[in-house]
């Protein structure tokens, strides 16, 4: 049994909210550097110049790449061999998102109820979704979502007999109506499978995925490359003002469902699709 106090998961999480609000992972930055090379849009290619500029300015003087700096999403992963002293897990998670909110200067966007619509004033509640695997570690990644992309993703239970092409049309459909909302270029996270609550949260960590890593599963990376490009053939293209560049990736992610189901769910990350990962 390992122990791992509170206070470090704490500070881990402050960090991680921090650095995912000011750097721009680099497989993405490394991915629209490649895009704005070879955008045949005169205006697409400058709009691509410029959030590229956008993230270095950010990353050179810590400030959050975008005004919406999200409700934090928190993946973790602990070791069944790890023991949390001096507080509850969940606790010490949130406690590091009012201090990484509050320390770094970053939007607090999270309202108490969806009715009344109070402010929480520090970013909590975090949406936290619990792993438990083998070892004695603990893994953290924080995923700061912002509205304007999470507003437009959706959610749809097809029947079985509407097969691969009805997942396809599906999610060329999604996209489609967002339209510049999402802040493009996107990355689209992909969930079939399972049941409803479950594909959503595939889709959602699909968006984790690296940029150009491709499912294991030949028939499904089959199915991302296909729907990458036939997502850049739309013209939505950077910030919606038309070109090749309207998405850097597809991510799919999928699991056993009921012979019943085929449950999709489409979860869209704007360009910057923030997040940062660490380990205890």
């Amino acid at each position: 049994m390992r122990e791992i106090a509170a206070k470090e998961v704490t500070d881990l999480v402050a960090r991680l909210c921090k650095d995912a609000n000011y750097f721009l992972a680099p497989d993405i930055k490394s991915k629209m550097e490649q895009q704005r090379l070879i955008e045949r849009s005169p205006l697409g290619k400058e709009i691509l110049g410029t959030i590229l500029q956008n993230s270095e300015i950010a990353s050179a003087e810590l400030k959050p790449m975008c005004q919406d700096t999200g409700m934090t999403v928190v993946f973790v992963t602990i070791g069944q061999e790890v023991h949390l002293v001096g507080g509850s897990l969940k606790d010490a998670i949130n406690a590091g998102v009012r201090k990484g909110y509050t320390e770094g200067y970053l939007r607090k966007s999270v309202v108490n109820d969806p009715i009344i619509r109070e402010n929480t004033g520090d970013n909590t509640p975090a949406v936290i979704h619990y792993n438990i695997v083998e070892g004695d570690q603990l893994q953290i990644e924080v995923a700061p979502k912002g509205f304007g992309s999470e507003n437009k993703s959706q959610l749809r239970m097809l029947t079985p007999s509407e097969g691969v092409e009805g997942v396809k049309k599906y999610v060329l459909q999604v996209v489609s109506e967002a339209g510049a909302n999402p802040c493009p270029p996107i990355i689209v996270g992909v969930g079939i499978g399972g049941t409803m609550e479950r594909c959503a949260f595939l889709a959602k960590k699909a968006l984790l995925r690296k940029v150009g890593e491709r499912n294991t599963a030949p028939h499904i990376a089959e199915i991302e490359e296909e729907l990458l490009e036939k997502i850049n053939k739309l013209g939505i293209g950077p910030a919606g003002f038309g070109g090749d560049t309207t998405a850097l990736a597809v991510n799919i992610e999928a699991e056993p469902t009921h012979i019943a189901g085929l449950p999709v769910a489409v979860n869209i990350g704007c360009h910057a699709t923030r997040h940062a990962a660490g380990t205890l």
